[in-house]
This record gives structure tokens, sequence and C-alpha cells, in this order.
């Protein structure tokens, strides 16, 4: 008895633990007007302490001060849209309790670090989104981390409950730090790259190659029994998608929930290709050729996902990696896996390498395209914070030793959610390869 009441006590406080996480990401979300809204301000105290003689040279200034706020007003259109349409796994309203577990510090540590607080950040490169945030995603059935795969849906209308908006309330706002609304604005950048035709040069570098392998190395795919196809690192979704239009049964795996509720809304609740329109670059005035390169807006989504031509089964699903996949239900699922700017998120490469391996049939392939930027690298102050950081050579060699063999290796030269005109531009020599898996009698 004193034993399920141990087990109830730790159930109870990880899922406070989770609404917690789930609410500190809802209110980066909700807090991204006012932090949006500051950074003007700022702007504006730095204009009128300019010299006067300075001031005139400028005098269009107050006017792009209001163009921003516009942006930021649109920007904040499509956010509270798609925070309406989310429906939350769990009760947001209930109130957190915490005292019960005889470690809570311990636990709570845990499940922070898993939302990323300490251990994520955008790194070197601000566009890539490094944080995962919990392990109980919105297609995680329960705290055992089993995966509920939902497929893509659509209707002609969005119904919102009154049970769905009530988590919206201001009284379940949380202040969060500035971190985390940064980390909305990085998913603002995401969108482009996938759904935005401004994106197109960017997936076609990135997904292209990919695509046309899947569709060489499969050339007579039967529409009776699809080739089973898992994209781990789905983020928002497109890659997957497009797998799935290729004739697969594809499934996206996500971690982040700051990824899964917006490509939730962009999959299921789009209506029209177009139908937001977005301004993804009012964030930074640095690299900026002109004033209009910086404000103009994007229209999203250049496609409408509900008629793209989606083969039966494609479905996004939400949780960790090494969790999910893991479960001996995956042994031998997956005639493909591919890995597109995924494998350096881990904290230990070798364990995703060894369940690739094993959620791989005898003969599947694994394509991977991405570089090594690890997201724990630079992690401080967390001495139990594992970082396996692996050469490319060394990877490679883990990899031959899962029974896997090299069919192609190449690498390309891509960017990852750049601003095409920006004046910098980051560059990644990707590695890109397809291996197969040897079969158990070789």
């Amino acid at each position: 008895m004193e034993a399920e009441e141990e087990q109830r006590r730790r159930l109870k406080l990880e899922e406070a633990l989770e609404i917690q996480s789930l609410r500190r990401i809802i209110s980066a979300y909700l807090n991204y007007p006012d932090a949006a809204e500051e950074d003007v301000r700022r702007y504006e105290r730095s204009y009128r302490k300019l010299p006067p003689a300075h001031k005139a040279l400028l005098p269009h200034y107050p006017r792009k001060f209001q163009r921003l706020r516009r942006c930021i007003s649109m920007n904040s259109h499509f956010i509270f849209g798609m925070l309406q349409a989310f429906e939350p796994p769990l009760d947001m309203s209930q109130d957190l309790e915490f005292s019960e577990d005889p470690h809570p510090e311990s636990a709570e540590k845990d499940h922070l670090a898993s939302e990323g607080i300490n251990a994520c950040s955008c790194e070197s490169d601000p566009s890539r989104i490094t944080c995962s945030v919990s392990d109980q995603d919105c297609c995680v059935e329960d705290n055992n981390h089993t995966c509920r795969s939902q497929g893509l849906t659509h209707s002609n209308e969005v119904s919102v409950t009154s049970s769905q908006q009530q988590w919206l309330e201001p009284s379940l706002r949380l202040n969060v730090p500035l971190v985390d609304v940064d980390k909305v604005r990085c998913i603002i950048r995401n969108i482009v790259r996938d759904w935005a035709a401004e994106g197109k040069k960017e997936r076609d570098q990135c997904y292209n190659p990919i695509l046309e392998e899947l569709n060489m190395l499969f050339p007579n795919r039967s529409k009776k029994s699809p080739p089973a196809c898992l994209v781990p690192g789905a983020g928002l979704g497109r890659l997957a998608l497009e797998i799935s239009c290729l004739g697969f049964i594809s499934q996206g795996n996500e971690f982040s929930y700051y990824m899964m509720i917006c490509s939730s809304f962009i999959l299921n609740h789009s209506q029209t290709a177009g139908e937001w329109t977005i301004y993804p670059w009012i964030h930074s005035n640095c690299n900026s050729l002109s004033d209009s390169d910086q404000l103009r807006p994007v229209s999203i989504p250049d496609i409408h996902p509900a008629s793209a031509g989606i083969t039966e089964g494609f479905s996004m699903c939400g949780g960790d990696f090494v969790e999910v996949y893991s479960d001996s239900s995956q042994v031998g699922a997956w005639d493909a896996v591919v890995t597109c700017f995924f494998i350096d998120t881990a904290h230990n490469i070798v364990e995703y390498i060894e369940i690739i391996s094993k959620i791989l049939k005898d003969g599947g392939v694994w394509i991977n395209l991405g570089p090594l930027l690890y997201h724990f690298a630079d992690v401080y102050g967390q001495e139990d914070e594992m970082s396996i950081e692996l050469s490319l050579e060394d990877v490679k060699s883990v990899a031959l030793n899962y029974g896997f063999e090299f069919e192609k290796e190449s690498t390309i030269e891509t960017t990852y959610t750049t601003n095409p005109r920006s004046m910098m531009q980051n560059r990644y020599f990707a590695a890109f390869w397809t291996m197969r898996k040897k079969s158990a009698g070789v």
C-alpha cells in the first residue's frame, strides 16, 4: 500500500510538472506581443536620444515604428488563433501542488531541464531551436511515453469550446524569461522554412535530396501496402508530409511543444493556401538591406496540407525519440528512417544510432542530412548533463558497428531558417548519406 501511495504521489507530481511546463510554453506565446512592443519602445528611446541634426536625417523612423507595431499585431493574430485551436492534453486550470513529493527539488530540476531552461539555447546559430520541452507532448497518450499518432485531419470550421478558452485566461499566464519568447520568434522563422514560398530554396537544398533518394530506393511502391518511413525531429512537419505525398506511410516525431502546437495548427486547421500573413524578420535590425526587406510580409502556408495528396496513415507523434522508439513494438517496424538536422540534438548520439538500427527492418535504409552542431555541447553549470560530441568520422564508425553499410555519401551546402535577403548568411556543409541495415544473416 505504501508503495502504491508513493507511486500515486509521483504520478501526481509528474502531471503537475507537465502542466507547469506547458503553461510556461503557452505563456511564452502569450507574452510575445508585450515583449515585441518593449523592443519597439527601446528603439524609440534610442531614437529620441539622437541629436536633432541626426534625427532630421531619419524622418521616416517614427513611421517605421508604427509599421513594426502593425506587423507585431499580425503575428500576434496568428499566434492567438493557433492557441485557441490547441487542445491541451491536461487540465490546465488545476492548481499545482508540489508539497506531496518527498524530493520535489530533484524532480522539478529534471523536468525543467527537459523544458530547456538551461539546457537549450539557440547556440551559435540563433535560427536553430535546440529546446526539448516535455516528455509528454500533445500526441503522447500517457506518462509512460506511449505514442498516440495523430494523422492530418481537416474540417471546414474551427470550433473553440469554452473549456479550451479557459486556459488562455490572464490569471493562468506566467511571466516567463525573454529567452522563452525568443523561442517563439524562432518558431516564426521556422514557419517560413517549412510553410512559405520564400522558404522553397532552403527546402529544395535540404528536402529534395532526401525525397529523390527515397523515390529512387523505393521505385515500385505499393499503394495497398506502402513502405513505412519515420522522420524523427520532424519540426513543423513539412518533410514528413512531403514523404507521405511520395506514397509512404510517413510518421513525424517531435519532442518540442513549441513545434507541436504550431505544426498541429498548420496541418489540421489550414483552410486554404496563403491563409495567414506573418512578418518573420521584424525582430532584428541587423544586416537589413532596407526597411521594406525587414518588414516584408510572408504568406503561409504555401500549400493546403489537406489537399496535398497525402498517403493514408500520415501522422505526427509527440514524445522523446529515445523513449518512444525504444519500445519493443518498434523493433524492425520501419522501412526507412529519415533524419534531417536531427542527430546532433542527442545527449548521446550513439544511442540515437543504436535505436535507428533497431527500428529498421533488415535491408531498411537510413537517410541523413545535417551538421554536427551538438545542442548540449555548451551547457554550463549542470555537471550531470551528458553530451557526447563525436566527429563525423566517429559517427560513421559507430554506424558501421551497428550493422549499417554506406551506399551513398556527399556534402550538401545549405542554410537553416536564414533570411534570404539578409547581409549575413549562415551556411552549413551538411553531411548527406544513405546507409542500409545489413540483413541479420550477413
